[in-house]
């Protein structure tokens, strides 16, 4: 669309965010998932304990190191709920966030780059308006990146 001239910088810009928001809105909703499955799992767990609890009153005659175990047993699935929530469940639905908030830092600074040169900025500049845009755990230098741009020549 850029070559054909069809569209101005802002039409541009528009379609951009739209695409922009398309692939958020899909990276998001394994995330989703994820953090509704982290919600749940404890309620599972707890769910557990009480199936446990009520398994152990069939026993109740039972002596008490026997009673122990059945709840001790019981009380189990109260923690591997807890647990596969926290430390599992939401540690992968935060990870998968990051991951996505990477990649539409990729097509930001794509599209601050593709803007400026649309605006005539000349391609050094274009490519600066870009490097700006990454987080600064990612964005290369200035020296470097111009290295790299005169290794592709």
């Amino acid at each position: 669309m850029m070559v054909s001239g069809n569209l101005n910088s802002h039409e541009i810009e528009a379609l951009m965010d739209s695409e922009i928001e398309a692939h958020h809105a899909e990276a998001h909703a394994p995330v989703m998932a994820l953090n509704r499955l982290a919600g749940a799992l404890p309620a599972f767990g707890i769910i557990a304990a009480v199936l446990g609890v009520v398994n152990t009153m069939a026993f109740v005659g039972q002596p008490p190191a026997v009673l122990g175990g059945m709840i001790a047993s019981a009380l189990v699935g109260t923690f591997l709920g807890i647990l596969l929530a926290y430390a599992l469940v939401e540690p992968m639905a935060a990870l998968l966030e990051q991951r996505a908030q990477d990649a539409a830092k990729e097509f930001e600074c794509i599209k601050a780059t593709l803007l400026a040169s649309m605006q005539g900025y000349n391609p050094g500049t274009a490519i600066e308006f870009g490097r700006k845009v990454l987080f600064s755990t990612e964005r290369p230098g200035f020296l470097e990146l111009e290295s790299h741009v005169k290794g592709k020549k």
